[in-house]
C-alpha cells in the first residue's frame, strides 16, 4: 500500500527543483470583483514546455535506476504529456520515445521533435496507441511512464499545489481542471497533507463529465464523446489516481463550452496571460457556483498555456 506523507512530496519537490520552473502566483482585482472571491492563479501555464505536466514526467524518469534510464522512457500521448517526457528527457540525458496517433496535430508533433522526442505515429484507437507503446517497450527495454495513472507522475504534479500552500497558507479552497486524473490527484494529495483545512474541488466540462460521474457510480466511467474544447481534458481517469480523488476531492463542477469560452476570454484579456481552454475550465467553475466561493480564498491552477494559433477563431 502507498504511503503519503509531507516528507515524500517534499522530496519530490526537491528532486525536480533543478529541472523546473517555480512559476508566478497571479491575481486580477477585476476578476475577483467578478467572482466575489480572492484568486491566486497558479501559473503553470509558464512552466517548461508549458504545463504542469512537467513536474511529473521530470520525477517519474529521476525515479527509475540509471541503468533503466539509459533503456529509455516511452509514453502514448498526443498532447502536453508527450512534450513533457521528450523535454524532461532530454533534460536528463535519457531517450525519449513518444507514441502519438497519426491525426494528432502537426504543431504538437513539431513540439515533440524540437524537445527531442522521437515519434512512432499509429491509428487513433487507444488500443492501437496502447499496442504500439508495449512493443516499443519490448524492443527497446523502455520504462513505460503513463501521463497520469502513475504514482511518481502524481506527485509530481502535486508540487504545483504544494508550492501554491507555501506561499499561500490559508486557503479555503484549491481547485483545478479534471482530465486524465494527474493533476488533481496530485493537488487533492497535496492539500491533504499541508492544509487539512482546504477542500480540493475539480471542474470538469459536461462534454467529457466521466470523473464527475465516477465520482457518484463508485467506478471509473467513460467518454462516449469528447466534443470540447478543453482538448486537455479528454482523457479518462485512472486506477491509481481514482482512489486518492474518491477519497480526497469534495466535488466536481461541471461547464458548458460557452462557460468555458467566457472564463478563457476573461483571463485573456484582464490578466494579459495565454492560457488553453483546458485551465479555464476551473474558472469557469467558480463564476457558475458563485455561492460556494463568495468571500473565499480561492487557489486555482493554471494547467497550461499550449494553445495553436492557428484555432484561435474556435476559441472566441
Amino acid at each position: 500500500m502507498e504511503v503519503f506523507n509531507q516528507e515524500r512530496l517534499l522530496q519530490v519537490h526537491e528532486r525536480i527543483a533543478p529541472y523546473i520552473h517555480k512559476t508566478p502566483i497571479l491575481s486580477s482585482t477585476l476578476i475577483n470583483e467578478i467572482a466575489g472571491c480572492a484568486i491566486f492563479f497558479k501559473c503553470e501555464n509558464f512552466q517548461k514546455m508549458g504545463a504542469f505536466k512537467m513536474r511529473g514526467a521530470t520525477n517519474a524518469i529521476l525515479q527509475l535506476s540509471r541503468e533503466d534510464q539509459q533503456k529509455g522512457v516511452v509514453t502514448h500521448s498526443s498532447g502536453n504529456f508527450a512534450q513533457a517526457l521528450s523535454l524532461a528527457a532530454k533534460s536528463l540525458g535519457v531517450p525519449a520515445y513518444i507514441v502519438m496517433p497519426s491525426n494528432a496535430p502537426q504543431v504538437k508533433k513539431d513540439a515533440v521533435k524540437t524537445y527531442g522526442g522521437n515519434i512512432t505515429e499509429c491509428p487513433a484507437t487507444l488500443k492501437d496507441r496502447e499496442e504500439t507503446a508495449l512493443k516499443i517497450v519490448n524492443e527497446k527495454g523502455a520504462t513505460f511512464v503513463h501521463p497520469s495513472n502513475d504514482i511518481e507522475v502524481i506527485l509530481g504534479q502535486g508540487t504545483a499545489a504544494l508550492e501554491l500552500l507555501q506561499k499561500k497558507p490559508n486557503l479555503d479552497i484549491v481547485i483545478t481542471p479534471v482530465g486524465g486524473g494527474g493533476l488533481i490527484g496530485g493537488t487533492a494529495l497535496a492539500v491533504n497533507l499541508f492544509a487539512q483545512s482546504t477542500k480540493t474541488i475539480g471542474a470538469e466540462p459536461f462534454e467529457v463529465d466521466d470523473a464527475y460521474r465516477s465520482l457518484i457510480s463508485g467506478k471509473i466511467e467513460t467518454n462516449e464523446s469528447i466534443n470540447t474544447i478543453a482538448d486537455g481534458l479528454k482523457t479518462q481517469l485512472g486506477d491509481k489516481n481514482f482512489p486518492i480523488i474518491q477519497k480526497h476531492v469534495e466535488e466536481i463542477i461541471r461547464v458548458t463550452e460557452d462557460e468555458i469560452k467566457n472564463a478563457l476570454k476573461l483571463i485573456w484579456e484582464r490578466m494579459k496571460i495565454v492560457v488553453e481552454p483546458s485551465s479555464a475550465v476551473a474558472l469557469a467553475a467558480i463564476l457558475k457556483e458563485p455561492a460556494k466561493f463568495k468571500n473565499k480564498q480561492i487557489g486555482l491552477i493554471i494547467s497550461g498555456g499550449n494553445v495553436d494559433l492557428g484555432k484561435l477563431s474556435e476559441l472566441f
